[in-house]
């Protein structure tokens, strides 16, 4: 087995100086991890690889979530992700998983073509979610109780404005509705800043939530998926409003966005005044170029593209990773992670191989 002398000489989790870092209150005295979210079949190779779950019963209740934390430490997080439970209802295909290690139940994605709603009616029909039912915030509630004191809890699974009104219609059909039917494309884009308002107001409840990462991809490699005068009406808006809401609860504001996000970027960092990006490719723009342009108004995350990942040795990885953290982290603002997901076709050894290099890093 392979020798990840940082990884196996973990260093203690310091929520505190993470939020530090991201607002850029100077240079971090360590590297602080950050990831959108590791497949599970990647975190449990991981708890497997490690033996990561000793001594923690299989047969409790919490088991998943106390191996899950075990996981965080061991990897360099400071922090567990939490979101509300919610239950949306969207079209989905499902077709054959081929990673090495695939998911149980195949690979799904959103139809591009047709969604639930496409006309009035069904907007009238859709079983929104309610945000305030008891049992939405029940891993919340667990996290605030039992997570160790040197973590924190990075809400999740908010901020869903372009996604969900493009998962709500079908790309395809947003696309005519956007010149056929604006008054519906603005009514759910107006129900979604209500439904995330009432659930953002549930999450900072809890006080150990000490970040919002609110995901939200929002272009391709081109460019944006509809014009910057539609994004700054349909899906911006509710990025303000919940980042207005994190800003006076003293949370930071994090967003994920996939794709080309050139046309209102200056419209997030200035008016939506998010305090973080992540999310970056090669193909796009390298985190190691933006360091110097938006970089110095904003934390950036991440940053190690995932074909690279993919593709490179462990020597490339490292020299890379190396080279991205003595230009990103002087200052502070700069979290080492993936440049978007850690999906489960990357090989576990080079996922390993960057996270080690990151704890090795200033030893």
């Amino acid at each position: 087995m392979k020798k990840y002398h940082g990884l196996t000489r973990p260093q203690k989790p310091d929520w505190q100086g993470l939020v530090d870092n991201i607002l850029r209150k100077g240079t971090p005295r360590r590297v602080h991890h950050m990831e959108l979210f590791q497949d599970f079949e990647i975190s449990q190779g991981i708890a497997a690889r490690f033996d990561l779950a000793a001594g923690i019963d299989p047969g409790d209740p919490d088991f998943m979530r106390k191996k899950y934390i075990a996981v965080q430490r061991f990897c360099g997080f400071d922090y567990a992700a939490a979101a509300l439970r919610q239950g949306w209802v969207f079209h989905n295909q499902v077709i054959d998983d081929v990673a090495a290690a695939p998911h149980k139940n195949g690979r799904s994605y959103r139809d591009e073509h047709t969604g639930p709603i496409a006309s009035w009616e069904d907007f009238e029909k859709y079983p929104w979610p309610d945000p305030t039912i008891p049992e939405a915030t029940l891993d919340l509630e667990w996290y605030q109780q039992n997570l160790p004191d040197d973590m924190c809890i990075v809400a999740i699974g908010t901020g869903h404005f372009a996604e969900f009104i493009t998962w709500l219609m079908g790309y395809e059909s947003l696309c005519y509705a956007l010149y056929d039917n604006r008054d519906l494309v603005k009514a759910i884009a107006d129900r979604l800043v209500e439904y995330f308002r009432a659930a953002l107001e549930q999450i900072l409840r809890f006080d150990r939530v000490k970040m919002i990462f609110a995901s939200d991809d929002m272009g391709f490699r081109g460019g944006l998926l509809i014009s910057p005068a539609d994004a700054r009406e349909f899906w911006l808006p509710g990025h303000k409003a919940l980042a207005e809401m994190s800003h006076a609860a003293g949370r930071p504001y994090l967003l994920h966005s996939c794709g080309n996000l050139y046309d209102v970027i200056d419209d997030l960092i200035d008016d939506v005044k998010i305090d973080a990006k992540h999310s970056f490719e090669d193909t796009i723009e390298d985190v190691r170029q933006v360091k110097g342009t938006y970089g110095r108004r904003i934390a950036l995350i991440g940053g190690i593209d995932v074909d690279f990942l993919c593709r490179a040795d462990e020597a490339a990885i490292r020299k890379r990773v190396r080279e991205t953290l003595d230009i990103c982290m002087p200052g502070g603002g700069f979290c080492l992670g993936s440049g978007n997901s850690v999906a489960n076709y990357i090989p576990l050894d080079n996922y390993l191989a960057m996270l080690d290099e990151g704890q090795l890093y200033g030893r």
